[in-house]
């Protein structure tokens, strides 16, 4: 056999496994963090909708408008930005409670590195030739 017969195949993940990754991360999250509520697991379902429909519409703007904030504090402000995002996900989705700015930093920083972890065991497969 040769060694070229087994490949690693680095690559993301499409949309759904990614959406599934972050619902469960969602999930995860409000689980065990305190400040943030989720009603059910189907309301996780409707947060990251909702989570995707604002990182695609809404978050590029205020990074738009925050460029010399964003340059000044050395990206830091980008966590801001996220908090807002997360704040505006609990106003649009019933039963989705976050309770408070630093609920929403900590929500979202927490969210990002389960879903990184995740998508990191997701990412790596053995292709065979």
């Amino acid at each position: 056999m040769n060694d070229s017969s087994n490949r690693v195949r680095l690559g993301r993940p499409g949309w759904g496994t990614r959406f599934i990754i972050r619902t469960l991360s969602v999930f995860a999250t409000a689980y065990f963090l305190p400040g943030v509520e989720l009603a059910a697991f189907t309301t996780a379902i409707w947060v990251s909708l909702a989570l995707a429909v604002l990182n695609v519409t809404i978050r590029p703007l205020l990074i738009l408008l925050t460029i010399p904030l964003t340059l000044v504090t050395l990206g830091l402000f980008l966590l801001a930005i996220n908090a807002v995002v997360v704040l505006l996900a609990s106003d649009w989705v019933e039963g989705f409670t976050v309770h408070g700015f630093w609920a929403a930093l900590a929500f979202s920083m927490v969210m990002t590195l389960v879903s990184s972890v995740l998508e990191g065991n997701v990412r790596a497969k053995v292709v065979r030739a």
